[in-house]
């Protein structure tokens, strides 16, 4: 018995251990070292070891709501905590928990929770969840987000809790305009939490952050009936989003959970469950909370459906910036509606942790209904080895330990992966935008030697007659690529610095750079610590990328020969042209002056403005040829005082139509 004991608050420990870690990167550093699965399994067994020893250590996650957060935002205490929710995957359950009352069923967002705070209309502070007792003041940047009231017709004291989320369409979107694929961002979660805790929160109106309201705290003088679903509708006539719900008794519960899960396949917003809170709020206030749980409302976790297969390999995936990512290979198998034969693994921690082997018999899941991961390996060989040569360029590898997670790197700076990803950012739409240079063509021309550096793109010619004879490849198709590729050496400065791939350098921040710098290209390579942060945009950590990228010889003398090969088109930010200096614009609709909106888009930068895709309080003014229509954003610039002008406005405020189309 004492044995059995002594297992269990080993293993306690340990899973104590493990689920602290996990907890600290997913909400102090957005990122995630275990799936869901792991996490729900793990700390499901250690409330059911606390339950049969008797024992709770100090530190257990199971009596801690979060941790306490790391940033330069202001901090602040909640006037109340904000508590975690028990959880269940049991329907039955809820009914059970629910009784004879009636309750409210909601989306649990996946995103990151906000409490808001209004008085006398006014929207006056905006705090995160933080770690439930103490959160970062981000009131500016709520003032951005896409749908949040600035003022409401209430005049007393509102709080109210909601989650700031990304959408999965705006989160496609915002990844498509990132050419280069191993810079994209990897779910919606970690896309908002960045953009919400923004010390810029231009960059966060740039994300198209949405609230969805969840909880009423506290309106002074307002009568609700004693009802949550009053509240919601009370919330909704102050301009507010209120997450999607239903009301439901025992009786109709069922149905609704799922109306809800035919639903999630095809909903914007992402969401990870279920929320059932009691509509009796003097009921549901009567039943207290635990350390750690209000006993008012309970989350419900999507069952995930899951399917035993067997492993067939371990894919190991080079990219640009020379990590190597294990992907697990295995027996197709249908999951929520497709069929699916690959999940990625992330790091070698979590492939160790798995203990992974050819042939292992696994369960595989999708993550919140839609990506694919590993839940279980049930015969654990462990005996997939990591490879010590790289799988593009066979150079030897290198496992390094970032913080707790090990992940494998190859160490050849020549290796080829790094090569095609690299010219791919270069020759894409943003960059010098050589049409005809695709990954692949790429792929083949650094195998055949045609292209060792940036340089060599221009000098295609010396690989005529072998290019002219490659399968694919004809006589057309070869001045088709020359072409285009005279026509990219006339370029600008911030394309040519977007292309150079300088670690978290976006086209934005190039051209922001660019203006600052007044287009002295030798300044900005040359400048230090101080003088990149000064700029709009630039943080530490981008500007320690950037001086770290110029303080690397090979990497000058790749920009000085690609260089050689261009027309910079000859940019001044003294040239007095900045007429739109100050002036922030949006833009909406078709337009009719301009090839399209981007192009639109990239003459207001050039005449010293900014160009943003929501209105606020800070947008100067709204273009929409439709000037009278009745258009989401035209309504919001018409509540703002924001004028609302055509391309010919335009036009006629820069001084005439020379510069469209």
């Amino acid at each position: 018995m004492e044995q059995n004991q002594d297992r269990r608050l080993s293993r306690m420990k340990e899973l104590i251990g493990i689920l602290s870690e996990a907890a600290k990167t997913y909400y102090q550093e957005s990122r995630e070292i275990m799936s869901n699965f792991q996490y729900d399994r793990m700390y499901d067994e250690l409330l059911e070891l606390e339950k049969e020893t008797g024992v709770v250590m100090a530190g257990s996650p199971t009596q801690k709501v979060g941790y306490e957060v790391l940033s330069e935002l202001p901090k602040e205490e909640h006037e109340a905590p904000m508590l975690s929710l028990d959880k269940t995957k049991d329907v039955g359950a809820l009914q059970e928990w629910l009784g004879s009352q009636k309750g409210i069923l909601s989306w649990k967002l996946d995103g990151l929770t906000i409490v808001l705070t209004y008085e006398g209309g006014e929207l006056v502070k905006a705090v995160t969840r933080g770690n439930g007792e103490i959160g970062e003041v981000i009131t500016g940047n709520a003032r951005v987000f896409a749908n949040v009231p600035l003022r409401i017709s209430y005049q007393g004291t509102l709080i109210i809790r909601g989650e700031a989320v990304i959408k999965y369409s705006d989160f496609a979107r915002i990844n498509e305009e990132i050419e280069d694929v191993d810079a994209r961002y990897k779910n919606p979660r970690n896309l908002c939490s960045g953009s919400v805790r923004q010390l810029n929160n231009q960059i966060t109106a740039q994300r198209n952050v949405h609230f969805e309201a969840f909880m009423l705290v506290r309106a002074d003088g307002v009568d609700f009936g004693n009802s949550r679903k009053r509240q919601f509708q009370w919330l909704e006539s102050q301009g507010f989003d209120v997450v999607e719900y239903q009301e439901v008794d025992t009786e109709s519960l069922p149905e609704a959970v799922s109306v809800f899960a035919e639903k999630i396949q095809t909903y914007d917003i992402p969401s990870d469950g279920l929320v059932l809170l009691m509509d009796d709020i003097a009921y549901g206030d009567s039943l207290g909370r635990t350390a750690k749980f209000p006993r008012n409302s309970i989350a419900f976790k999507w069952a995930d459906e899951i399917r035993e297969t067997h492993l067939k390999e371990i894919e190991w995936s080079a990219s640009r910036t020379g990590l190597i990512n294990p992907v697990a290979i295995f027996e197709p198998v249908e999951l929520e509606g497709t069929t699916v034969s690959r999940a990625s693994v992330h790091n070698i921690s979590i492939m160790e942790a798995l203990e992974l082997g050819e042939g292992d018999v696994i369960t595989v899941y999708k993550a919140n209904m839609i990506i694919p991961q590993i839940a279980e390996n049930l015969t654990r060989s462990g005996t997939i080895s990591i490879p010590g040569h790289c799988p593009v360029c066979g150079g030897e590898t290198q496992v390094r330990q970032v913080k707790d997670v090990k992940a494998l790197y190859c160490t050849n700076p020549d290796c080829q992966a790094k090569k095609v990803k690299s010219f791919a950012l270069l020759v894409s739409r943003d960059a010098l935008n050589i049409d005809g240079l695709s990954e692949a063509t790429l792929e083949r021309f650094i195998a055949a030697g045609f292209i060792h550096t940036y340089a060599d793109i221009f000098h295609l010619d010396r690989h005529q007659e072998a290019i002219v004879s490659m399968e694919g490849f004809g006589q057309k198709s070869y001045d088709n690529l020359t072409a285009a590729v005279k026509k990219a050496s006339d370029t600008t400065l911030p394309r040519v610095i977007y292309g150079l791939g300088i670690t978290g350098i976006g086209l934005a921040n190039a051209k922001m750079l660019c203006r600052e710098f007044h287009y002295d290209f030798a300044a900005m390579r040359s400048a230090d610590r101080e003088a990149l942060t000064a700029v709009d945009g630039i943080g530490e950590v981008l500007a320690d990328a950037w001086i770290s990228y110029f303080q690397n010889e090979k990497n000058n003398q790749l920009v000085d020969s690609l260089l050689a090969e261009l027309t910079i088109e000859q940019e001044s930010g003294n040239q007095g042209e900045a007429v739109l200096e100050g002036k922030v614009f949006v833009i909406t609709g078709t337009v009719e002056h301009f090839a399209n909106r981007k192009a639109l888009q990239e003459e207001i930068e050039r005449l010293g403005g900014k160009a943003t895709g929501t209105v606020t309080s800070k947008t100067s003014y709204l273009i929409n040829n439709d000037v009278t229509s009745n258009s989401s954003k035209n309504k919001k610039a018409r509540e703002l005082g924001i004028p609302v002008i055509s391309e010919e406005d335009f036009l006629n405020m820069i001084g005439g139509t020379e510069n469209a189309n």
